[in-house]
């Protein structure tokens, strides 16, 4: 497996592998979607990086993906907006390999903070075990912050 910069090509795949993992309700889909478009169609953007797991042979077929990008109005701080793995190729190294990807990539470019945040609920236990074994601190609990009995759990990966 290798990572590489996200093409054009791989935008079926992604999109295939979002709606896969069974993680994201439509809304959230649509917004990952978005993102993705605006990433192929708009080369002069600097919102957003994307990068794509696939693998190391000629058909190049995706595992994974990550997008980031800088949180505005910080210093070297980052965002991680999405990161989905073919739920084929989970626990397979494919989402270590796309978080370290990024870890290096942001801190060659002097970045020192890395953001994840995700959901309290019990859908989201394994996404933030995840991150947790990763590296990733987490740092803010946030009440009920997407709706009753559902928080936001803020974690940092300090690079």
């Amino acid at each position: 497996m290798r990572v590489r910069a996200t093409e054009r090509n791989d935008v079926d795949a992604i999109r295939s592998i979002i709606r896969a993992t069974e993680m994201f309700s439509e809304e959230e889909i649509a917004i990952a979607y978005e993102l993705l478009d605006i990433y192929v169609n708009d080369p002069h953007q600097r919102d957003y990086e994307m990068y794509t797991c696939v693998a190391d042979d000629p058909k190049e077929n995706v595992a994974g993906y990550i997008c980031f990008g800088p949180t505005p109005a910080t210093v070297a701080t980052y965002d991680l907006y999405w990161i989905a793995v073919d739920p084929a190729q989970q626990h397979q190294g494919v989402g270590t390999l796309l978080v370290q990807f990024a870890a290096e990539k942001l801190k060659s470019n002097n970045g020192r903070l890395l953001i994840a945040e995700t959901s309290s609920t019990p859908k989201y236990s394994k996404t933030r075990a995840f991150y947790e074994r990763r590296g990733f601190q987490k740092l803010a609990h946030i009440k009920e912050y997407y709706k009753p009995d559902d928080d936001l759990i803020i974690y940092g990966l300090y690079l």
